[in-house]
Order: structure tokens, then C-alpha cells, then sequence
């Protein structure tokens, strides 16, 4: 399934401790805690731009599976790894923790682990 399309936060699980843990500020924290920021992703074939946006601010992250990257986390930290696919899903190792996406009943889900805390977002498709 094509993960193309623009996708609105629906529910967030263990977003406080998760962004702690990985060193986003208290402050940055409680801003993000109930935004509804859009995440839009063009994929074709293998090759991906995956965008989130927040405001005043877009983090963009261009890639091909199976392929080194310069990628950026979500606390800015820019960094090269490689994307990989993982069945349906694409994973990606962003150092301080690690990341899935894939597309389950038409949403995205996205997990995030690191240090024992499992962080879960579910966005809705808009378009």
C-alpha cells in the first residue's frame, strides 16, 4: 500500500515520557502535547519525501529505502541512515531511538522506541 497522502494526528500514547526521554525540552514538550500537526508523504516506488508540519516550522526528510540519507529528528539532530523496509512496514534507526511506519485500515501508525518507552502516534488520512 502507498503511504502518499496528508495524514492529521488522531491519538498520541506515551508522548510526555517518550520526548523527555529523548531530550526535548520541557517547553517544546507542552507546545506539541495537544497540536494536531499534518504529516504529508509522496512516496514513489522506493523513494520518499516525508514531511511533518508544525507552526512557524516543516521538517522535511528525503529518502530511498535500502539507501543512506541525511535525515533530521524530531529534536533537530541531522544524521545519515538508511531506511529500511520491514514487510509493509519502512523502520529507520534515528540513534537515540527507533521508528516504524505503516499504514494499518487506511491510517498511519507510528512507533517510536527507545529506552523501554513505546510511543505511539495514529494519524487519520485526509487526503
Amino acid at each position: 500500500m502507498s503511504f502518499s497522502g496528508k495524514y492529521e494526528v488522531e491519538s498520541q500514547e506515551n508522548y510526555e515520557a517518550f520526548m523527555q526521554l529523548i531530550g526535548i525540552p520541557a517547553e517544546t514538550i507542552q507546545k506539541g502535547k495537544d497540536f494536531k500537526f499534518t504529516t504529508e508523504v509522496a512516496q514513489n516506488g522506493d523513494d520518499f519525501t516525508w514531511s511533518q508540519i508544525y507552526p512557524g516550522h516543516t521538517m522535511t526528510n528525503k529518502f530511498t529505502i535500502g539507501k543512506e540519507s541525511e535525515m533530521e529528528t524530531m529534536s533537530g539532530k541531522k544524521f545519515k541512515a538508511t531506511v529500511q523496509w520491514d514487510g509493509s512496514k519502512i523502520v529507520v534507526d534515528f540513534g537515540k531511538y527507533k521508528h516504524s511506519s505503516e499504514i494499518v485500515g487506511g491510517k498511519l501508525v507510528e512507533i517510536s522506541e527507545a529506552g523501554g518507552v513505546t510511543f505511539k502516534r495514529i494519524s487519520k488520512r485526509l487526503s
